[in-house]
């Protein structure tokens, strides 16, 4: 079908549901209302127009779209925007008003909330973290506020409050949600400008490569503060198991108890470091050893019927990541041990394995890395046998090294598990 002629024009509804899509869009008139339109696109979606000329300038406005507005009812918006061109009022500016007043009563909570309904909800599998970053750093100082009114000096304060908390990554993290959702803001007309594009990223937050390892000594320090320590039980365990399993914080808290097989001694992983299931989230699996089974079993007796195995405040949620790095923080001041992050676990566990000559391939499929070049294309197997013999050993030489000074806290754990 062709676009419509000039001289076509309806005169009720059923002229209008007759009107085709066609290989390009077309308008037809209504035949009683002198710039009253419809627009057919090529998708068959039809759209009321209102065509008009004020101060010698000829404008027009969508009205809405159909069978959402009917006739009728098109014909009433229509008339009352004619009358507002007889008293020299421009419909378009007087909508774009509208809604600038309605931006303007627009809180950062208000809008903050559409946002993570409308956009990060849909976009991110994993989306608790930017929540949190919306409840506990962004909404408390600015929340109230009109997005209209959000200055520079706003976002800064939001940001380096993280930042002077020690939290360079997190304020940095913080900077990025704000950044989007005031990009977003800006794209729907509701802010003029973003203030957060003022604000480098370099200033908040660069990252540097880490080579910090725990020696013997250190390993031995810290967690026999830690197992001593008033930091609740369930915390200590997993700082414990950080360094028995060599997984990513993330990957540890997102653990729920439909992902542990005691029987077949496996922790399936489904989601790793990427946790929108881009193409760096891969599926993986941890071998249990004898003492990695033992402390499930405790945090089992400790979770109860709650679907996560670090169960946060509420019901059916896992505990947030700062709460894991404030117990370690805990710990760490009652040492006399240097600066560490929970992430260099990894690498110490790693380093160690290398050090002791365990199998350098399983070691890296443990740390869920992908191996580069050719070899990586090729090499996809998995060691489940080397894994299985190696992470024991591994268990059983962090537990040489902790058991001996922390006697009553692991009998405490047996106790709770008979």
């Amino acid at each position: 079908m062709t676009a419509a002629s000039k001289d076509q024009s309806f005169n009720s509804d059923r002229e209008i549901n007759a009107l085709k899509a066609s290989d390009k869009r077309y308008t037809v008139k209504d035949k009683s209302r002198r710039g009253l339109f419809i627009e057919v696109k090529e998708s068959g979606l039809k759209s009321w127009h209102y065509r008009y000329t004020i101060d010698g300038k000829q404008e027009r406005i969508v009205l809405g779209q159909y069978p959402d507005l009917k006739l009728k009812d098109a014909r009433e918006l229509r008339d009352a925007a004619a009358l507002l061109v007889a008293k020299g009022i421009s419909p378009q500016q007087e909508k774009r008003s509208r809604r600038e007043k309605k931006a303007a009563g627009e809180t950062v909570k208000e809008f903050g909330d559409k946002y993570y309904q409308g956009v990060i909800s849909k976009d991110r599998a994993n989306p608790i973290t930017m929540k949190r970053l919306l409840d506990n750093d962004i909404y408390p100082l600015i929340g109230d506020k009109r997005l209209t009114d959000i200055t520079q000096a706003d976002a800064v304060a939001v940001i380096w409050r993280k930042k002077d908390q020690g939290y360079d990554a997190a304020a940095n993290q913080v900077r990025g949600l704000l950044k989007r959702m005031f990009d977003y803001a800006v794209t729907k007309n509701l802010m003029t400008f973003n203030p957060v594009l003022s604000i480098p990223s370099r200033h908040v937050f660069k990252y540097v490569e880490r080579d910090r390892a725990l020696s013997l000594n250190e390993i031995r320090e810290f967690y026999t503060a830690l197992l001593d320590s008033r930091v609740y039980r369930p915390r200590k365990l997993a700082l414990l198991l950080s360094l028995l399993t060599l997984l990513r914080k993330s990957e540890m808290l997102n653990a729920k108890w439909e992902h542990i097989d005691f029987e077949q001694r496996i922790w399936h992983i489904p989601v790793t470091k990427n946790t929108t299931g881009g193409k760096n989230s891969r599926p993986m699996m941890v071998f249990m050893s004898d003492q990695v089974i033992e402390i499930f079993k405790e945090l089992k007796t400790i979770a109860g019927n709650e679907p996560y195995v670090f169960v946060g405040r509420q019901s059916g949620t896992r505990i947030a990541h700062n709460v894991l790095n404030s117990a370690q923080k805990t710990a760490l001041a009652l040492t006399n041990v240097p600066h560490f992050t929970i992430h260099d676990l990894r690498r110490t566990a790693s380093t160690l394995m290398n050090e002791k000559g365990f199998h350098a391939d399983a070691i890296e499929a443990c740390l869920n890395h992908t191996t580069k070049g050719m070899r990586g294309v090729y090499n996809k197997a998995v060691y489940a046998d080397i894994r299985t013999a190696m992470m024991q050993e591994w268990s059983n030489y962090v537990h040489s090294i902790i058991y001996e000074p922390n006697l009553i806290f692991f009998n405490a754990g047996q106790q709770r598990i008979a």
